[in-house]
């Protein structure tokens, strides 16, 4: 169902944010993310001279390559536009989240070891959406390990969100022994 119609209004800003989840021929995962920001007037910056209607504000890459225990490996980023050249001095900081687990408390973690001002806002929000993109990669090989086990334990994606819980009728037909029964 679509949004219901909206007032009369001006666009001032897009930002695109794109995750893709890749698995690797040597056993490990890789989250790419992306993001642009664009906006549809000119506007002054003095490092650049202006930036033109339509023309990347932020256009960032991060690759964040990790393992199915959610241990974060790599991370790559490259800062292709930035609105001021210092920007890109971030770029090596960002591999101050190899050795973290994705996982509770993970973002305060990420926080702890890259500090605001060591950081960009924009690359620091992409963590959570690489985390449920991670996720979602890996879902298929996560299940096929948890089965494994002499005694499985419940999936972790139970009681994760409204659809997920365990008295509902999806965790009833996906996952009957975690199967709580109706409210």
């Amino acid at each position: 169902m679509p949004l219901p119609a909206s007032t009369e209004r001006k666009h001032h800003h897009t930002r695109e944010i794109t995750l893709r989840g890749y698995e690797r021929a040597d056993g490990l995962w890789e989250i790419e993310a992306h993001l642009l920001d664009t906006k549809p007037y000119f506007f002054p910056n003095h490092e650049k001279n202006g930036v033109a209607a339509g023309e990347p504000i932020h256009r960032f890459s991060m690759r964040v390559t990790l393992d199915l225990d959610f241990l974060i490996h790599r991370v790559d980023v490259a800062m292709e536009d930035t609105p001021f050249r210092i920007c890109r001095q971030v770029e090596v900081n960002m591999k101050k989240l190899e050795g973290l687990h994705i996982g509770p408390g993970w973002l305060k973690a990420a926080r702890a070891r890259l500090p605001r001002t060591e950081g960009c806002t924009h690359l620091t929000e992409l963590l959570t959406p690489i985390a449920t993109t991670a996720y979602q990669s890996m879902h298929g090989a996560l299940e096929e390990r948890r089965k494994c086990q002499s005694e499985p334990p419940p999936p972790p994606i139970i009681n994760q969100c409204h659809s997920l819980a365990s008295h509902t009728g999806v965790v009833k037909v996906k996952w009957p022994t975690f199967y709580t029964g109706e409210r």
